[in-house]
């Protein structure tokens, strides 16, 4: 099985104690975590500070599976939920992938940290997750919400902890299999 994981520095592994943009290890990113698990191909396609692309991608032909978990950045950039639902519904109607082999997460909702300074990005990301499960219904894709796995974060209120990566891990994975 092929898998490929598209989405932000929470896919990349990025590890925000190390402030250049480094990642944890391989063995506390959700990503691999799940490659060592199962024993498929997984292919890491986050990338840090990554938005909801207005360009399409090309995601390989013999993609099992593709999941996408975007739009914590678009958040903390001023979007609303709205748009960021909109952007990304323009962006998984572009791909060239059958349907059934899509799965949106919703990523779990921003806490009070060094990054999240208000209220109201909390909000926003919390209310994303309702947008996404209404869109992925709409698309006939899979969805998956990530605010009820209970993530653990770090101190900036936006990254993974090391033991979020994990516990993410297992969840999606009782998702998936």
């Amino acid at each position: 099985m092929k898998i490929v994981c598209f989405g932000d520095s929470n896919t990349y592994g990025y590890d925000p104690r190390s402030f250049l943009g480094g990642r944890y290890d391989r063995e506390n990113r959700w990503v691999d975590i799940v490659a060592d698990k199962t024993g498929w191909e997984v292919c890491n396609m986050g990338q840090n500070g990554r938005q909801i692309p207005e360009t399409t991608y090309d995601i390989p032909k013999d993609t099992d599976l593709l999941i996408i978990m975007l739009g914590t950045n678009d958040i903390l950039q001023g979007r609303s939920p709205e748009s960021a639902a909109l952007n990304l519904e323009r962006f998984i109607s572009a791909l060239v992938l059958d349907h059934d082999k899509i799965l949106l997460i919703a990523p779990p909702p921003l806490t009070r940290g060094q990054w999240v300074p208000e209220d109201g990005l909390i909000d926003n990301s919390l209310a994303l997750a309702k947008y996404y499960e209404s869109l992925a219904k709409r698309l006939g894709i899979g969805f998956a919400d990530a605010g009820r796995w209970n993530i653990a974060l770090s101190y900036d209120g936006v990254h993974f902890s090391e033991q979020g990566h994990r516990a993410f891990a297992a969840k999606l994975l009782e998702v998936i299999i």
